[in-house]
């Protein structure tokens, strides 16, 4: 069975090979302050999650006459894309806003403020602040302000500012304003107005620093962890029972399971330390993503070698080793440097022609390669090594319906919406593909697991209908002519020659090779045909 055109070889190798690239949301920051300035922050949070600040600094750093009014606004809405696509200058324009952006992205919003006599009052260890202000809906610009609100029953604990009313985006706005106490404006040069501090603003809810988009993925690893550990036990129980039969391809297949393996504990990892910690370490995370990178790129290259017929059709690569290489050091490039773009910040968008372009190349090596393995395998008639590339060319085209119909769905709910209020969903769009390829692995193990009968799928002649039908006519020919005599080797009554002289040995060779009858005539000419087909044979084989 083989590929039905590029398209779909094409589509495949872009949802095995592209994967967009999610962070996880931290629920901890560190802010210096300096001047008077906002900090914005944006997350997803459970409802009753509890936002708090806190302030670190050296007292004496500031000016004793310096008053500090910090005022905060939290504001939630059902659209996504309001909170974490809008610029930070005008999420800081949406200060104190009362209304929606549009006249459907409805939502809720709380402000306060706290006021501080001096740096010493700014700096204590624990403060507890008024009740949390009451939080109330966003109106239309169209219509007049709502003054219904809604009051928090319970008393906030220390440091606590504010609490989320609902499960939803939320975007939470500081703004750090000195004041002079006692002292007028024009009095103060700018050197009395300087301060420096640390402002530290945690949220935690139900699942401790965890939030709702991230919680999901989180227990998606942990599954995930669990099920390259049961592939990972499953593959070595087959090798070591039949560790005298196993293909190169099978080293592979092992190596793949093992980097996959670490991958999604490094991930899970990841995602346990944002829990309790409210962070992550930078470092840990690059690793985990140069990991996935290498990961993906054997993995890739597996489906590659496999689509070639390495140790199935073809003994060795030779020069095809060059090109996999190439496309293996490609992929790890640019997925490297967009994971690492992406952690540290730098940017979270890459530029996409050079990858559509390794993808479009890829998809063609990958289409020719699977085509000519199973136009050979047709060719040979070998219906064994047909039959499992048969089951894999099915697999790929399962992908490829699953990847369209997932593809669709994704581009309805989360790309062509103004508003996207599925954000819930968002953790799917990075497990699906995880996921799609952890299948693929699943039945490349099972078609060349190792057995008993794994040779039937290693490399060996393949012989034509042609050679098997003569080689199946060899044994009739010996048979009728078993009953003929060999001239020159009659063995004595003691089972050994006799001496001959020179010139018996001379008309010994005359009678061996100079036919004296027809029969003789044709006994030399079938022997002929024989050794001919023996050559034939050894030749194929030694191929």
């Amino acid at each position: 069975m083989e590929m039905t055109g590029a398209p779909r070889s094409c589509l495949l190798l872009f949802v095995l090979l592209f994967r967009p690239g999610t962070a996880a949301e931290v629920s901890v920051w560190s802010v210096d302050i300096n001047s008077t300035q906002d900090a914005v922050f944006r997350k997803t949070l459970y409802a009753n999650t509890t936002i708090f600040m806190k302030f670190q600094g050296d007292p004496g750093s500031c000016n004793r006459n310096l008053a500090f009014n910090i005022s905060w606004y939290l504001r939630s809405s059902v659209c996504y894309n309001e909170v974490f696509n809008t610029p930070d200058n005008k999420a800081m324009n949406m200060f104190g806003m009362d209304h929606m952006l549009k006249d459907d992205w409805c939502g809720f919003y709380s402000q306060g403020y706290m006021y501080f006599d001096n740096c010493s009052s700014l700096f204590l260890p624990k403060v507890y602040y008024n009740d949390f202000n009451p939080y109330q809906p966003l109106t239309s610009p169209k219509s007049d302000p709502s003054n219904q609100s809604f009051i928090w029953p319970d008393k906030p604990d220390f440091g606590a500012v504010a609490k989320a009313w609902e499960d939803s985006p939320y975007l939470f706005i500081v703004n750090v304003h000195p004041l002079s106490r006692g002292v007028e404006d024009e009095e103060m040069g700018a050197e009395q107005f300087s301060f420096s501090f640390t402002m530290k603003v945690e949220m935690k809810g139900p699942h401790d620093y965890s939030s709702p988009a991230d919680w999901p993925l989180m227990m998606f690893f942990m599954v995930m962890c669990i099920v390259y550990v049961l592939f990972g036990a499953l593959w070595l129980f087959w090798c070591a029972c039949y560790w005298r039969d196993l293909l190169r391809i099978q080293f592979w297949i092992g190596a793949v399971i093992i980097l996959g393996m670490l991958e999604k504990a490094v991930f899970y990892s990841e995602y346990q330390s944002i829990r309790y910690k409210g962070d992550y370490v930078q470092g840990a995370v690059i690793f985990a993503e140069l990991l996935s990178a290498l990961k993906r790129s054997l993995a890739r290259i597996l489906v590659i070698i496999v689509s070639l017929g390495y140790g199935i059709v073809k003994p060795r690569l030779g020069t095809t080793v060059h090109r996999l290489v190439a496309v293996g050091l490609l992929y790890l490039l640019f997925s490297s440097v967009e994971g690492v773009l992406r952690v540290t910040g730098v940017s979270d968008k890459y530029n996409p022609y050079c990858i559509c372009k390794m993808f479009s190349l890829t998809c063609i090596y990958i289409f020719i390669s699977l085509s000519q393995t199973t136009r050979l395998l047709k060719l040979r008639r070998n219906v064994v090594k047909l039959s499992l590339y048969q089951h894999f060319t099915n697999t790929l085209i399962f992908s490829v319906v699953a990847s369209i119909i997932f593809i669709i769905w994704t581009t309805k709910v989360f790309k062509l919406v103004d508003c996207q209020t599925g954000w819930r969903d968002l953790w799917v769009d990075d497990a699906f593909w995880r996921l799609l390829f952890s299948t693929i692995l699943l039945v490349i193990m099972v078609l060349l697991r190792p057995s008993a009968n794994s040779q039937r799928f290693s490399h060996s002649p393949l012989i034509d209908e042609d050679d098997e039908e003569d080689e199946a006519k060899e044994p009739m020919l010996n048979e009728a002519f078993e009953g003929m005599k060999m001239r020159g080797s009659k063995p004595d009554a003691n089972g050994s020659q006799k001496l001959l002289s020179k010139e018996d040995e001379d008309l010994k060779w005359v009678e061996e090779n100079i036919p004296t009858t027809v029969a003789d005539v044709a006994f030399i000419c079938v022997h002929f045909f024989q050794e001919i087909l023996k050559t034939k044979l050894e030749r194929s084989k030694m191929e």
